[in-house]
């Protein structure tokens, strides 16, 4: 399940990456047309007079169809991204925690003081959508990109520690 931010292409960033890598994984999201997702109610059920009514039917079927697919997924993503407000985003997260599954936050550098607590119940915190690909693939295959990200800089934990499970 992939929720939040729909505003840039990590969806299809993800989607693309999933595929290349050839993951048995079936992505899914909530509705990521406004339009489709405002008016959702009234196209199914008739046109409502007042806003607050036409907001509250449409609301409900997206609800029903995000709880469906949070309670569904595996692993849930969420992307905050840095435009727009996030409620949606920040109710699916805690949704995703409040059921148990497993949640991958999506965001830049700079949203992580706003996002500590929603960071602190996930289980992987992303800066980039290839990175949620990376996980993925390690989490289901086991297998971890060929540069690491920090590239030449990166030291690994035996060489920085020393073998074993050394004691301080």
């Amino acid at each position: 399940m992939r929720a939040g931010e729909i505003h840039s292409d990590w969806r299809e960033v993800i989607a693309k990456g999933v595929a290349e890598k050839d993951l048995p994984v079936v992505l899914t999201s909530p509705n990521t047309s406004h339009e489709d997702s405002d008016d959702c109610g009234a196209i199914i059920l008739g046109m409502e007079q007042e806003r607050p009514n036409w907001d509250k039917i449409g609301a409900s079927m997206n609800g029903v169809r995000t709880k469906t697919l949070l309670s569904d997924a595996d692993v849930v993503v969420v992307r905050f991204g840095d435009k727009y407000r996030q409620w949606n985003a920040a109710f699916d997260a805690g949704y995703a925690a409040a059921i148990g599954k497993p949640l991958i936050t999506l965001h830049p550098p700079n949203l992580g003081h706003m996002l500590k607590e929603v960071n602190a119940s996930a289980s992987v915190v992303c800066e980039e959508p290839e990175q949620v690909v990376q996980t993925l693939a390690y989490v289901i295959r086991g297998e971890l990109p060929a540069t690491p990200k920090d590239g030449d800089a990166f030291v690994p934990i035996a060489d920085r520690l020393g073998k074993g499970n050394p004691t301080p």
